[in-house]
């Protein structure tokens, strides 16, 4: 066992007897990990924090029915999962409104104006060129799929520490992965024209 692995232990003991500054230990150490994996599956920063912010009230309320079957760093991966998976289908729920709309006020009609969370000119530029033809493909994947990729090439979870996130057995876990890659490498296949600034 890991120090690591032992020091979530010993927290996680001690936030099932109810010490709270333990579970807000716990949380502080996991927070940073917890929001690059959001961050990873939806490119923005305000989904990412509502990702991890509702990851950790249900770790909150779970704590006492961890097992400890799995690391609790595979837990959250199930539960941030989880909370992703659960946003996207409210996302497509969710109806919309058109960005050339106007509101109304008490002085009149008001055009409406968004700031944009878009990287500036320069930084895109920076990019890294196969970096975003890559991530721009893996975005095209189902979520599920997305997530596992993450999980394994940016996370680099271990198959076991997927298939423990994801509730599923090996075997599956390969299967899948093997299957997005293979989806992944049509789509790049497919938008050879991607490829044309690399």
């Amino acid at each position: 066992m890991s120090e690591s692995t032992l020091e979530d232990t010993i927290l996680i003991d001690r936030a099932k007897k109810g010490d709270r500054s333990a579970l807000d230990s716990l949380i502080a150490k996991h927070s940073e990990r917890a929001y690059k994996y959001a961050f990873r599956l939806t490119h923005n920063q305000d989904d990412s924090a509502d990702i991890v912010a509702e990851a950790f009230v249900r770790v909150y309320g779970a704590i006492g029915n961890f097992k400890g079957q799995s690391s609790f760093g595979t837990w959250l991966y199930r539960i941030l999962t989880n909370c992703f998976l659960d946003q996207k289908k409210h996302d497509k729920s969710r109806t919309t409104e058109s960005l050339d709309g106007t509101v109304r006020t008490e002085e009149g009609n008001v055009t409406r104006q968004f700031e944009s969370n878009e990287p500036s000119p320069s930084d895109r530029a920076e990019r890294n060129n196969r970096e975003e033809v890559i991530e721009n493909a893996v975005n095209r994947l189902p979520d599920y799929q997305k997530a596992m990729i993450v999980m394994f090439h940016a996370e680099m979870l271990s198959y076991d520490e997927i298939a423990a996130a994801l509730d599923l057995p090996i075997g599956t876990v390969k299967s899948r992965l093997n299957r997005a890659r293979q989806q992944l490498g049509e789509i790049l296949a497919k938008n050879q024209e991607l490829f044309n600034y690399i």
